[in-house]
């Protein structure tokens, strides 16, 4: 049975981003604050400003605004695109090369420092270096079997540490000093200071696209074998129950106490708190979901959704309306953190 956790709602059109220009697709996206950048596949960076907007009867919908756009000058596609807003940078990999460029004007700094080599990229969420002005920066190297933390600044880049995997990696997520991997054949936990690894379950990644996807402090979420999406701490020990994906997942995100997954056809919702798949939305031809400071967004190749999660009390009147109250208990309880302490009550 179903619960409308969820609503999908448009962002970005096709006619804002490319006009009549069927060529240019949608590779990435980055979303920070009201901040929303694309990243297409003839090397252009596009910024637009997105504004909720919601109506007397409590209907949601957003208005983006384009800001402007920027062509890289190279005839490869903007890979990967990541906001670094304590810096006012934007991380941008394209052609194997992460150049830093100002969020605001999209121009690339003035030292033209960057970082070479990188095949894939994430930020660590859980920093150890400590400093404010500073972001900690993990790649795949395009050198076989490697990996290498950077700590990059508004406008330099430094190298911190280079490290050797059993086998190559294809997907990485960080936390502190942990490093969650999926590597040809496993997922393992690596801590990059102190050099010791841990097997976390057999994965085959020729077969699939990995996913590997820090949640929270010290826990990571990945798609494991048997179409299930596995929880595991940096200890390598799983503290919640897997929830039932369908077997080929492209994406996952977190949205408390949902997790929400796309696979070729629909967008799937499934409960942390029972591991019930509580909704179904169909979607075609997605091949990006992420979720950015608790906003889930998902793409196509042509335009941008946002999924808008409905207010946990409506949620928990409607179980209670259709008389699934065991489940209605469950979320209410689960999710108590999130819902203000009287309407709690109620």
């Amino acid at each position: 049975m179903s619960v409308k956790a969820f609503k999908l709602i448009s962002a970005v059109e096709q006619e804002m981003l490319m006009g009549d220009k069927n060529y240019i697709n949608i590779e990435c996206i980055e979303c920070c604050g009201k901040n929303l950048y694309i990243g297409t596949n003839d090397c252009f960076i596009y910024h637009f400003l997105l504004d909720e907007k919601v109506s007397t009867a409590g209907i949601i919908t957003f208005a983006a605004t384009k800001q402007l756009h920027k062509y890289l000058g190279l005839k490869k596609p903007v890979s990967e695109l990541k906001a670094a807003s304590a810096l006012t940078r934007l991380l941008v990999l394209c052609d194997n090369t992460i150049t830093l460029v100002n969020m605001i004007n999209l121009e690339p700094v003035p030292t033209g420092a960057r970082i070479k080599g990188a095949v894939t990229f994430t930020l660590n969420e859980n920093p150890v270096s400590g400093d404010p002005f500073c972001v900690e920066v993990c790649i795949i190297s395009v050198k076989r079997r490697t990996i290498q933390m950077f700590m990059v600044f508004e406008d330099r880049v430094q190298i911190v540490k280079e490290v050797f995997t059993p086998e190559q990696p294809c997907a990485v997520a960080v936390d502190g000093y942990y490093l969650c991997l999926a590597l040809t054949t496993q997922y393992i936990i690596l801590n990059y200071n102190t050099g010791i690894s841990q097997d976390l379950f057999p994965y085959c990644s020729e077969e699939k696209r990995p996913i590997v996807k820090r949640i929270g402090r010290q826990e990571f979420l990945l798609a494991g074998p048997g179409g299930l999406g596995m929880f595991a701490t940096v200890d390598g020990i799983s503290q919640r129950a897997p929830v039932h994906w369908s077997e080929n997942v492209i994406g996952a995100a977190l949205c408390f106490p949902y997790v929400v997954a796309l696979d070729d056809e629909f967008i799937t919702v499934h409960s942390m708190l029972d591991q019930q798949q509580k909704q179904t939305l169909p979607f075609k031809e997605g091949h990006i979901l992420q979720d950015f400071e608790g906003k889930v967004i998902v793409a196509t190749n042509k335009g941008v959704y946002i999924l808008v999660p409905l207010p946990l009390e409506k949620q928990i009147q409607d179980l209670l309306a259709s008389h699934r109250v065991e489940e209605a208990l469950v979320l209410a309880k689960g999710a108590r953190r999130n819902i203000p302490k009287e309407k709690f009550q109620v």
